[in-house]
């Protein structure tokens, strides 16, 4: 299947959910995605430090702090994807385990 520029790869390793392997959860190309983009992630928190550091006029860091979180969120949902289809086939496996961990990591979030 071919990708539009700029498309993400969503597709992962057939056994990227295999209980017996949880350790290893995405491709290589997804793991190398992911890693890129944390490391823009990274590199913006320390230009938001830098800038605060520098007295920057609280406009400017905040624009950069709207950035970063903008990153983080093609973060999330490159691994909602993943998420989705690990939930599936744990289920379709009758590992109905998956669901309470899911539980628990919306749970997490609900505290926010």
């Amino acid at each position: 299947m071919e990708k539009d520029a700029g498309e993400i790869d969503l597709s992962f390793e057939d056994d990227c959910c295999n209980t017996s392997s949880r350790k290893r959860h995405h491709s290589d190309a997804v793991k190398k995605n992911l890693v890129t983009r944390l490391n823009r992630v990274e590199g913006q928190i320390r230009g938001i430090k830098g800038l605060i550091e520098k007295e920057t006029y609280c406009d400017g860091v905040i624009t950069q702090i709207a950035a970063t979180q903008a990153a983080l969120n093609s973060v999330a949902k490159i691994l909602e994807g993943h998420l989705k289809g690990c939930v599936v086939d744990r289920i379709n496996e009758g590992d109905m385990e998956v669901l309470d961990e899911f539980v628990v990591t919306i749970q997490k979030l609900m505290k926010k």
